[in-house]
């Protein structure tokens, strides 16, 4: 686990940042219900799994945390809510910390790993908490809000992993991630 942030990691991170909000918030689908953003589909959460899985959980959650704070100021919908923030955050940690878990020292981490923690990030953010707050904050019920959520999600989560697996394997090759035992390598393995 990383326990220090350096410069090279800190550049990455901002890039991660600039394609976080690129992707969330000019070249997503928003989808209105009940006249609020109901639903957002794109590629907005990849690069924050991305880093909470190659980088840490803490990386994770600060590339999440600041890409929705500096995107609404950009790019504002309405009045600013610290409930996304969070939610944007925990997009980032919870990978991290399942990769962390998997690893158990190990310097590979397999497919399923990979899709266990693109999984329970993307149920738990989109299809439990986004809806709650949706409810909570604006009064759209989750009846409205949660099927399309499981549908969109049904096709990201398999999108989202090969995608994961992919850059993984191109990112291992075009940059080092880290130095010995604590980088991250995905393997072709199921495990």
């Amino acid at each position: 686990m990383r326990t220090r942030i350096t410069t090279q990691m800190l550049t990455r991170m901002a890039l991660l940042i600039a394609l976080n909000i690129i992707l969330t918030r000019f070249l997503s689908v928003r989808i209105p219900l009940g006249g609020v953003e109901g639903m957002r589909i794109g590629f907005g959460s990849l690069p924050v799994v991305f880093t909470g899985i190659f980088l840490g959980p803490l990386a994770g959650g600060l590339v999440g945390a600041i890409g929705d704070l500096i995107g609404y100021f950009i790019n504002p919908m309405g009045a600013y809510m610290p409930h996304f923030t969070l939610t944007a955050a925990l997009r980032g940690i919870i990978p991290g910390v399942i990769i962390l878990l998997a690893r158990r020292g190990r310097r590979e981490v397999g497919i399923f790993p990979l899709f266990v923690a693109v999984c329970s990030t993307l149920v738990i953010t989109d299809i439990f908490m986004v809806p709650y707050f949706i409810e909570s904050l604006f009064g759209l019920s989750r009846v409205i809000t949660v099927p399309p959520r499981i549908i969109q999600n049904a096709i990201s989560i398999p999108a989202y992993t090969v995608l994961l697996f992919m850059l993984g394997r191109a990112m291992e090759k075009a940059f080092s991630f880290g130095v010995g035992e604590s980088s991250l390598h995905v393997s072709g393995r199921l495990w």
